[in-house]
């Protein structure tokens, strides 16, 4: 079964592009200005003969440049200017991202070839194992809790394609929430902040003695945290439309 689709840039022959090739595990597809020797040609004088290599590895994919000269970009279209570079010459990099953007500088032209990994593997969970304790979660959060609540309208800027937005301020996070939860107030919104900061373990809780360092930037914790570990999507929003009755912090 295929786990990459390649979508070649346009052409003058096919303006629209919209061709795709398919890779399966361990494919290869090789690109460059000369259609002998290269499975993809892209016939512009600005790419070099024997341009690259793409090589389908289950549910990513890795990139060759072969080029002696110019440094291609991977974009993730999806990520706000995320993007990685590979250096001339560099074989085998890995590309993380589902949605790509291969960027050819070609004699002041920029030609795109666009790569998807729509495969997603995970491990089956049909309740066999070994014998023995469960794995504690990494992180516990209940999504019908407001203190997810406060923590998705912290992260609510950054999911919706603004990475490096600035933070809301604890009013505004109060009036984000104010339609759901007309008792939210600076001191309960505080509040929460604070008890994520020790849920999440980013401060000791306080059935210890160690109270921890100061922690500055808590929100700006929180939040990278969240993003990193995905434990607020986008999809997770809609806790800032919910039923008015939503339930107390714990």
């Amino acid at each position: 079964m295929y786990s990459i689709i390649v979508v070649p840039p346009p052409t003058a022959e096919d303006p629209r592009g919209g061709g795709q090739v398919r890779l399966a595990p361990g494919e290869r597809l090789t690109f460059g200005r000369s259609a002998a020797g290269n499975d993809l040609c892209i016939p512009h004088d600005g790419v070099s003969r024997r341009a690259g290599e793409i090589t389908a590895q289950g549910a990513f994919w890795i990139l060759s440049n072969l080029s002696g000269r110019h440094t291609y970009v991977v974009e993730n279209p999806e990520g706000a200017g995320e993007h990685i570079k590979v250096g001339p010459g560099r074989l085998d990099a890995p590309v993380p991202f589902e949605f790509s953007r291969i960027v050819l500088p070609a004699a002041g032209d920029l030609l795109p070839i666009e790569v998807w990994a729509p495969r997603h593997d995970y491990r089956r969970l049909d309740g066999v194992g070994p014998d023995g304790d469960t794995t504690a979660p990494a992180f516990s959060v209940d999504r019908t809790k407001r203190y997810f609540a406060v923590l998705a309208a912290l992260c609510e800027p950054r999911l919706r394609g603004e990475p490096h937005a600035p933070l809301p301020t604890v009013d505004q996070v109060v009036d984000r929430l104010r339609p759901t939860w007309p008792a939210a107030s600076r001191t309960s919104v505080q509040w929460n902040i604070d008890y994520l900061a020790v849920k999440l373990r980013l401060k000791p809780g306080p059935d210890t003695a160690d109270t921890g360092p100061r922690l500055n930037g808590k929100k700006e914790s929180l939040v990278s945290l969240a993003l990193r570990f995905d434990l607020v999507r986008e999809d997770d929003l809609v806790v800032l439309a919910g039923s008015p009755d939503r339930r107390a912090a714990r």
